[in-house]
Protein backbone atom coordinates (compact mmCIF):
# COMPACT_ATOMS: atom_id res chain seq x y z
CA UNK A 1 0.00 0.00 0.00
CA UNK A 2 1.31 3.46 -0.94
CA UNK A 3 0.92 6.50 1.13
CA UNK A 4 1.50 10.01 -0.02
CA UNK A 5 2.79 12.57 2.30
CA UNK A 6 1.25 15.99 2.03
CA UNK A 7 3.58 18.87 1.34
CA UNK A 8 2.83 21.34 4.05
CA UNK A 9 4.36 24.37 2.38
CA UNK A 10 2.95 25.76 -0.86
CA UNK A 11 5.41 26.29 -3.73
CA UNK A 12 6.62 29.92 -3.92
CA UNK A 13 5.18 30.74 -7.38
CA UNK A 14 5.33 34.45 -6.83
CA UNK A 15 9.01 34.37 -5.92
CA UNK A 16 9.85 32.18 -8.94
CA UNK A 17 8.00 34.58 -11.24
CA UNK A 18 9.79 37.59 -9.80
CA UNK A 19 13.20 35.90 -10.18
CA UNK A 20 12.42 34.97 -13.82
CA UNK A 21 11.35 38.54 -14.61
CA UNK A 22 14.50 39.92 -12.99
CA UNK A 23 16.71 37.65 -15.14
CA UNK A 24 14.83 38.69 -18.30
CA UNK A 25 15.18 42.40 -17.45
CA UNK A 26 18.91 41.99 -16.76
CA UNK A 27 19.36 40.28 -20.14
CA UNK A 28 17.40 43.02 -21.91
CA UNK A 29 19.41 45.75 -20.19
CA UNK A 30 22.66 44.04 -21.25
CA UNK A 31 21.49 43.89 -24.87
CA UNK A 32 20.46 47.53 -24.88
CA UNK A 33 23.77 48.67 -23.38
CA UNK A 34 25.93 46.65 -25.78
CA UNK A 35 23.90 47.48 -28.92
CA UNK A 36 25.30 50.98 -29.36
CA UNK A 37 28.95 50.01 -28.79
CA UNK A 38 31.23 49.80 -31.80
CA UNK A 39 29.19 52.29 -33.79
CA UNK A 40 31.14 55.46 -33.20
CA UNK A 41 30.93 58.48 -35.45
CA UNK A 42 34.12 60.28 -36.44
CA UNK A 43 34.95 63.46 -34.60
CA UNK A 44 36.67 66.37 -36.33
CA UNK A 45 39.61 68.34 -34.94
CA UNK A 46 37.18 70.85 -33.43
CA UNK A 47 35.52 68.12 -31.39
CA UNK A 48 32.25 68.26 -33.27
CA UNK A 49 30.70 65.39 -35.15
CA UNK A 50 30.74 66.21 -38.89
CA UNK A 51 27.50 66.15 -40.85
CA UNK A 52 26.84 63.24 -43.14
CA UNK A 53 27.58 63.81 -46.78
CA UNK A 54 24.58 63.19 -49.02
CA UNK A 55 24.91 60.19 -51.31
CA UNK A 56 25.82 61.05 -54.87
CA UNK A 57 22.81 60.69 -57.12
CA UNK A 58 23.04 57.90 -59.68
CA UNK A 59 24.03 58.86 -63.20
CA UNK A 60 20.92 58.80 -65.38
CA UNK A 61 20.69 56.32 -68.20
CA UNK A 62 21.73 57.56 -71.60
CA UNK A 63 18.60 58.20 -73.68
CA UNK A 64 17.66 55.60 -76.28
CA UNK A 65 17.68 58.30 -78.95
CA UNK A 66 21.45 58.69 -78.53
CA UNK A 67 22.36 54.99 -78.72
CA UNK A 68 23.47 52.97 -81.72
CA UNK A 69 23.16 49.20 -81.55
CA UNK A 70 24.83 46.53 -83.65
CA UNK A 71 22.48 43.60 -84.37
CA UNK A 72 24.24 40.40 -85.42
CA UNK A 73 22.45 37.37 -86.82
CA UNK A 74 23.80 34.30 -85.07
CA UNK A 75 20.99 31.90 -85.87
CA UNK A 76 21.24 31.55 -89.67
CA UNK A 77 17.65 32.70 -90.33
CA UNK A 78 17.72 35.07 -93.28
CA UNK A 79 16.57 38.60 -92.41
CA UNK A 80 16.41 38.06 -88.63
CA UNK A 81 18.92 40.83 -87.86
CA UNK A 82 17.14 43.31 -90.16
CA UNK A 83 13.79 42.56 -88.56
CA UNK A 84 15.20 43.02 -85.05
CA UNK A 85 17.02 46.23 -86.12
CA UNK A 86 13.72 47.69 -87.34
CA UNK A 87 12.05 46.76 -84.04
CA UNK A 88 14.86 48.38 -82.03
CA UNK A 89 14.68 51.62 -84.01
CA UNK A 90 10.89 51.60 -83.49
CA UNK A 91 11.56 51.50 -79.72
CA UNK A 92 13.38 54.84 -79.96
CA UNK A 93 17.02 53.88 -80.47
CA UNK A 94 19.06 56.10 -82.78
CA UNK A 95 20.55 53.44 -85.06
CA UNK A 96 20.36 49.67 -85.26
CA UNK A 97 22.72 48.22 -87.82
CA UNK A 98 22.10 44.61 -88.89
CA UNK A 99 24.90 42.21 -89.75
CA UNK A 100 26.00 38.59 -89.50
CA UNK A 101 27.81 37.07 -86.54
CA UNK A 102 31.06 35.21 -87.12
CA UNK A 103 29.31 32.00 -86.11
CA UNK A 104 25.74 30.98 -86.95
CA UNK A 105 25.24 28.47 -84.17
CA UNK A 106 24.10 30.65 -81.24
CA UNK A 107 21.40 28.84 -79.33
CA UNK A 108 20.37 31.83 -77.21
CA UNK A 109 20.17 35.54 -77.92
CA UNK A 110 22.44 37.80 -75.90
CA UNK A 111 23.02 41.53 -75.38
CA UNK A 112 26.69 42.46 -75.01
CA UNK A 113 28.08 45.74 -73.69
CA UNK A 114 31.36 47.58 -73.40
CA UNK A 115 32.58 48.72 -69.94
CA UNK A 116 30.40 51.49 -68.50
CA UNK A 117 27.33 50.54 -70.55
CA UNK A 118 25.82 47.76 -68.41
CA UNK A 119 22.69 49.66 -67.36
CA UNK A 120 21.86 50.59 -70.96
CA UNK A 121 22.46 46.97 -71.99
CA UNK A 122 20.04 45.76 -69.33
CA UNK A 123 17.42 48.20 -70.61
CA UNK A 124 18.01 47.07 -74.21
CA UNK A 125 17.66 43.44 -73.13
CA UNK A 126 14.32 44.24 -71.47
CA UNK A 127 13.20 46.12 -74.59
CA UNK A 128 14.17 43.23 -76.89
CA UNK A 129 12.95 40.56 -74.44
CA UNK A 130 16.39 38.95 -74.22
CA UNK A 131 17.38 37.34 -70.95
CA UNK A 132 21.16 37.11 -71.32
CA UNK A 133 23.35 40.18 -70.83
CA UNK A 134 27.13 39.96 -70.84
CA UNK A 135 30.31 41.95 -71.15
CA UNK A 136 31.78 42.36 -74.60
CA UNK A 137 35.14 40.60 -74.62
CA UNK A 138 36.54 42.27 -77.72
CA UNK A 139 35.80 39.42 -80.11
CA UNK A 140 34.11 41.68 -82.68
CA UNK A 141 35.95 42.69 -85.84
CA UNK A 142 37.81 46.00 -85.56
CA UNK A 143 35.33 47.72 -87.91
CA UNK A 144 32.65 47.24 -85.25
CA UNK A 145 34.63 48.75 -82.35
CA UNK A 146 32.49 51.89 -82.22
CA UNK A 147 29.40 50.08 -80.93
CA UNK A 148 28.86 50.05 -77.20
CA UNK A 149 25.85 47.71 -77.34
CA UNK A 150 25.66 44.55 -79.45
CA UNK A 151 22.76 42.13 -79.84
CA UNK A 152 23.55 38.64 -81.12
CA UNK A 153 20.39 36.82 -82.15
CA UNK A 154 20.29 33.14 -81.31
CA UNK A 155 17.80 30.44 -82.16
CA UNK A 156 15.40 31.31 -79.32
Amino acid sequence: MEHTQPFNRPFPWRLATLVGCAVALATLAGLVLTHGQGQTRPVSDTGRVPKRQPATPPVPLRPRSSLSVLILNGNGISGAAGKEAAAIVARGYRHAVPGDAQSLDYTRSVVLFRPGWQREASRLARDAKIRLVGSLDGSLPTADDGYKLVVILGQN
